[in-house]
């Protein structure tokens, strides 16, 4: 079946038009065991604390992921951690990728292994990526960019990568892919220092 839309950084031309991501919302565990992993393990602030607005029986916690965007959890007392890995279905959530520091990314990996959680390791082509999972089974990503891009311009980033890549007749987008994606929009290449790793291709996480 023949592709029919179009890969571009440009708005369409629809009714709504979003701005950002607010917030997004998953139903916890617990108050102790989320925020033992995402305060304590992941390093993101609880800033605000306060009973579930639909349902006052369960508390509503909101984590800032690091440049002011928010992710929150919806908890109670008698529901019990299962790290056990989630299963899937239309509608589900995969995993939550959260960006981290490259200079920060080593340190990151052994971080995981003193706190007791498991990781894999993958080079994504054009990111460098950890896998774990969270107090419930939910798989989390921690991944870095292998060239620094402005916020800005990232959709463009990616979208010139795309067409690139497509034009090399590569089945993913390459390292090589975005360099030549950042030096076609006139942005300074600065490729960041991480380790190797398995490309990862087709890994199921």
């Amino acid at each position: 079946m023949a592709d029919n839309f179009e890969i571009t950084a440009d708005r369409p031309d629809s009714p709504i038009q979003t701005t950002g991501t607010d917030h997004i919302t998953l139903i916890g565990s617990n108050a102790e065991d989320t925020i033992a992993y995402y305060r304590d393990v992941l390093g993101m602030p609880l800033v605000l604390k306060q009973p579930n607005l639909d349902d006052p029986t369960s508390t509503h916690l909101f984590f800032d992921t690091g440049d002011g965007r928010i992710i929150t959890f919806f908890v109670s007392d008698d529901r019990q951690s299962n790290p056990a890995p989630l299963r899937h279905q239309i509608g589900s959530v995969h995993h939550l990728a959260f960006s981290i520091d490259p200079e920060r990314f080593v340190d990151t990996r052994e971080a995981l292994e003193e706190a007791g959680y498991g990781y894999n390791e993958f080079d994504r082509g054009i990111f460098h990526s950890l896998y774990t999972r969270d107090n419930n089974g939910l798989t989390i990503e921690l991944a870095t960019d292998k060239f620094s891009i402005p916020d800005d311009r990232r959709a463009e980033v990616l979208a010139t990568t795309q067409r690139i890549r497509e034009e090399d007749g590569s089945d993913f987008a390459e390292e090589r892919h975005m360099e030549a994606a950042l030096e076609e929009l006139g942005i300074d290449v600065e490729k960041q220092e991480l380790p190797d790793a398995p490309t990862g291709a087709g890994v199921d996480n």
